[in-house]
């Protein structure tokens, strides 16, 4: 017997553009000799399955729709969504409340890794390197000069639970803090200080199944030189250099992978995860950057390129997600 799913996509953020890219990448490679597909778009203005040309609303009390007259219950659910309510554990607790299985982190590990400040502090009370970090809140200003006593220039400045790099910027210079730091909390009312870290960045997809962690091949990104740092243009606008696999020592290699296998266990992750990493040769070590609890899944985006890189076809490697799942 076939199972049907829900692709959920959309979302109530500015992510909500990259999400709707992951689900047509997503929809494209889902076994439909094993799986009924239905995409539902979860927008500010309602949950919706779109039927010839007509929105049919979802059922929020059991998550079902009535196409015609016929009314479908999922037997899980494959989340394509970026940003809240889709990575930052509001819906998976939501379907865990209706026992609705679902692709990806429980409820707690994906707040936790959405919120980026907390995920340094638990990787490093776990032994993880990460850089020194402050966090700021929008009730509790702190004057630009407090914080350069406590880190070092240059830093980055983000927004503490956004994603693809929105409201992000580096700052070298100590009079640019102050509107690095406005700019976001335009994002969000959380910000994460971070110092920048000298290195390689190496990104990694990391995932479960059978019981056995599996490690896909490494990537290494690099910014094009007129940009300073990997930014929403250099993610996904082409202003950047992906290598997969990387060019890289074995020895380097292993430590990045022995990293990322103990952060998938740290933090009880489920599903595909994507790790970031800059790798100081210095201290002889990777450095954690975040944990993408619902990495891309655009044509363009990592998760897919080391897939191909490992050999596997996407319709396999989204059908082991989907399996693991239940």
């Amino acid at each position: 017997m076939k199972k049907t799913i829900a692709l959920v996509t959309g979302g109530f953020s500015g992510e909500a553009v990259i999400s709707y890219k992951s689900a047509t990448t997503i929809g494209n490679n889902l076994d439909r000799e094993k799986f009924d597909v239905y995409k539902i778009d979860i927008n500010p203005n309602g949950w919706f399955y779109e039927c010839d040309g007509k929105k049919i609303a979802v059922d929020k009390n059991d998550f079902s729709i009535q196409p015609k007259d016929k009314k479908i219950n999922f037997d899980a659910v494959f989340i394509g969504m970026h940003g809240t309510p889709g990575e930052d554990g509001k819906l998976q607790g939501y379907f865990d409340t209706l026992n609705i299985p679902y692709t990806g982190c429980d409820a707690a590990t994906s707040a936790i890794t959405f919120n980026k400040r907390y995920t340094v502090a638990i990787a490093k009370m776990a032994g993880i390197n990460v850089a020194n970090s402050i966090h700021l809140f929008s009730h509790l200003p702190v004057p630009a000069t407090q914080l350069l006593e406590q880190l070092k220039l240059p830093v980055f400045v983000k927004p503490n639970n956004g994603g693809s790099s929105i409201g992000m910027s580096k700052v070298t210079a100590p009079g640019d803090l102050e509107a690095a730091i406005a700019k976001a909390f335009k994002e969000d009312d959380q910000v994460l200080i971070e110092e920048m870290i000298q290195g390689r960045e190496f990104t990694v997809g990391v995932f479960k199944t059978k019981g056995n962690i599996i490690v896909l091949p490494l990537t290494e990104v690099k910014a094009h030189d007129d940009k300073d740092f990997f930014d929403f243009e250099a993610k996904y606008q082409g202003k950047s250099s992906e290598t997969t696999p990387a060019e890289i020592d074995e020895p380097v290699a292993d430590k990045i992978r022995e990293a990322a296998r103990k952060i998938y266990g740290v933090f009880n992750c489920r599903g595909v995860v994507r790790i970031d990493f800059i790798y100081n040769k210095e201290a002889g070590k990777p450095f954690m950057l975040e944990v993408n609890s619902i990495p891309g899944q655009s044509e363009a985006s990592i998760i897919p390129q080391q897939v191909k890189a490992m050999g596997w076809s996407l319709k396999e490697f989204y059908t082991k997600l989907l399996e693991e799942c239940f």
